[in-house]
């Protein structure tokens, strides 16, 4: 039974929330459930206000506090304005990107309303383009903040806000271009909690600007300077965008570069909110790349597919495969474990680094370089902070290959550099396939996988992480489990996450075998994601270690499910 003083606290919210809500979409959408009295939807719309966390806001549209709309994005904004008056930053130019998502324009805007408002100066990019030439102005600009309105590679249902900050927080130096980290998001979200109503928040009719082309001509020009000069440029690509905002910017650095002109899919190369061709936006997703395959098979000399996501912020290849497709997806630890060799070829120097979740390979291949190697947590707000940096990566597609001109994942570079690399492949009769052949003699078999449960009711997460903490796992796949940390901890200098983390060893057939699990809630979907890693010895035949590998995953895949209740 419903309790009527609930229930009347409830709607008396959603009125309230109805009187200031500036979008006439979303008060119709509020009007009708009050009109219905739908307390469930209603509930659901006012369980709280949607949470501002280290990767910002990201969440479904709709109304309500709970959802991604103006109202919302208005107190961020606010939020945000607070954060940079507090830190003497109150008159500092904040740059302003967005994505070609459902509102995205509108959340833009209303950013640089509240921003001016507040006496800060603020910049728009002239129309939809990548969230890396967002990252790039934040340092070109002088900007000491900068927001991209986007949801990367969610469904068409989700907006998010991100933010970067253009100073070193929280000591000086550190960061600066990155994406926030605690203690900012947490200093943030109180900004946004002392908003009470939207009429306390000043929004200016105009006095922002609306930057030209010329932010994005600098962004090709250092984009295609990740190039080495005089290199070979022969490789051809079919390019899709997934119907996100990456075709133009791609074909530009393509065509500066003096690359082969990408062949787009057609169907996906225009900006569409909708994603109609995809179940979802994402391209390690089943059936994303049906089209892409479609359209390499369709034209001759070919030679690799590249795939952005919707804000042009990953990467993924695929490669020329003997299967029914033709075309085989590289994995994300493939991609990084190859634009790595690659740098490493050219001579590069610096800190390689990486995810915790992301394949040991990376680490192998930087001690024998004898270059620096760092891990860190899961995300680009951590990778792009490790000093020194030259190349970072993780396996869920991104991949920052100029730190110092965007300091954060970068799916247009990683695109120039994997292709730059496929040419000098190709000048020597190889190809990316014979490149990772070679790697896994040379190095081993470093074969990793995914197990991610989607899950309705969010309890479920934090019980599988209780049950593996309370009952580790002694063996998987058949080997012993010599370590496991809980990353809630302090660990090898890491801040705390809610992780843990499996080492593996064991003597299989006569064979050294070494395995890693790694165990995490996903920040930004209702996910558990397991990491897996089965690494097998140097300078064996590499198609058969590569089956046995695959058989392993598969075991520690049903094992791991099976210990975490999954």
């Amino acid at each position: 039974m419903v309790d009527k003083d609930d229930a009347k606290d409830l709607i008396d919210r959603a009125r309230r929330w109805l009187a200031e809500d500036p979008d006439p979409d979303t008060r119709a959408e509020l009007a009708a459930l009050l009109d219905a009295e739908d307390l469930d939807a209603l509930r659901d719309r006012f369980a709280g206000l949607l949470r501002f966390g280290t990767a910002g806001l990201r969440g479904e549209l709709g109304a309500g506090p709970s959802r991604m709309n103006r109202a919302v994005v208005i107190r961020a904004a606010a939020g945000l304005a607070a954060f940079l008056r507090e830190h003497g930053r109150g008159d500092g130019l904040v740059v302003v990107g967005y994505d070609a998502r459902h509102k995205s324009a509108d959340f833009a805007r209303d950013t640089a309303a509240v921003l001016t408002g507040a006496g800060l100066r603020a910049a728009v990019l002239p129309r939809p383009l990548p969230t890396p030439v967002l990252a790039f102005a934040i340092g070109h600009l002088g900007a000491v903040a900068g927001v991209e309105v986007t949801a990367s590679h969610n469904p068409p249902r989700d907006n998010g806000y991100k933010v970067y900050l253009g100073f070193g927080y929280p000591e000086p130096g550190e960061g600066a271009g990155s994406q926030i980290v605690a203690p900012a998001d947490a200093e943030i979200a109180a900004g946004i909690e002392a908003v009470d109503a939207l009429d306390q928040v000043p929004r200016a009719e105009d006095g922002w600007t609306v930057l030209g082309d010329d932010v994005l001509e600098a962004y090709v020009e250092r984009a295609v300077s990740v190039l080495a000069p005089g290199s070979p440029r022969t490789a051809r690509i079919v390019h899709t965008a997934l119907h996100g905002v990456g075709t133009e910017t791609v074909t530009a650095t393509f065509a500066r570069a003096g690359f082969p002109a990408p062949v787009p899919v057609a169907e996906q190369a225009a900006p569409d909110p909708d994603f109609p061709t995809v179940a979802f936006p994402n391209p390690e997703e089943p059936g994303a790349m049906d089209l892409a395959f479609a359209t390499a098979r369709a034209h001759e000399g070919v030679d690799l597919i590249v795939a952005n996501d919707p804000d042009a912020d990953r990467c993924a290849v695929a490669v020329p495969d003997a299967s029914a497709a033709g075309w085989r997806m590289l994995t994300g630890d493939e991609v990084g474990a190859l634009l790595a060799t690659h740098l490493l070829r050219r001579g590069e120097r610096g800190v390689f680094a990486e995810s915790i979740v992301s394949s040991t390979l990376l680490g192998t291949l930087a001690r024998a370089a004898g270059v620096p190697h760092e891990e860190t947590l899961t995300g680009f707000k951590w990778i792009s902070r490790v000093p020194g940096l030259r190349y970072g990566y993780e396996e869920a597609l991104g991949y920052c290959v100029d730190p110092e001109g965007v300091r954060d994942k970068d799916g247009v570079t990683a695109a120039l550099l994997i292709t730059e690399y496929a040419s000098a492949l190709k000048e020597e009769g190889r190809t990316l396939s014979d490149a990772l052949d070679e790697l896994a003699h040379e190095h081993g078999v470093h074969a990793t996988a995914q197990l991610s449960a989607r899950v309705a009711d969010l309890s479920l997460i934090p019980a599988a992480m209780d049950r593996l903490r309370t009952s580790p796992p002694v063996r998987l796949a058949g080997l012993a489990v010599t370590a496991a940390d809980d990353l809630s901890l302090p660990k090898d200098g890491l801040p705390p996450t809610d992780g843990l983390r499996y080492v593996l060893e064991g003597d299989l057939d006569g064979l050294a075998t070494r395995g890693r699990v790694v165990v995490r809630p996903s920040g930004t979907e209702p996910k558990l994601k397991c990491y897996l890693e089965i690494v097998l010895p140097a300078g064996l035949p590499v198609a058969a270690a590569r089956e046995r590998a695959a058989r392993l995953l598969a075991e520690l895949k049903r094992d791991v499910g099976a210990a975490a209740g999954l």
